[in-house]
């Protein structure tokens, strides 16, 4: 049987994955403050796990306007030079 080719790469189980462990529901679980040591570890409730992109436009924008602004920066000591 041969290997997956996702298992083959060191870091390519660090992309986001669907199905979380049992440690990593636990972990979320007791983030949640849903989760204590009496419970059992079989039986855990369901955890939900989305990938989010929230934010990413906010900062793209936030990236842009400060590439603008310090682009506007270096045009004005030019600027002024040359009415000199």
């Amino acid at each position: 049987m041969s290997i997956d080719r996702s298992l083959k790469i060191k870091g390519a189980l660090k992309r986001h994955r669907n199905v979380l462990t049992r440690a990593e529901r636990i972990e979320k679980l007791k983030d949640e403050e849903r989760w204590s040591e009496e419970n059992s570890l079989l039986g855990l409730p369901k955890v939900a796990h989305r990938k989010s992109h929230a934010g990413r436009k906010e900062k793209a924008a936030q990236v842009k306007e400060a590439a603008t602004e310090a682009g506007a920066e270096a045009e004005a000591p030019e600027a002024e030079e040359k009415q000199d």
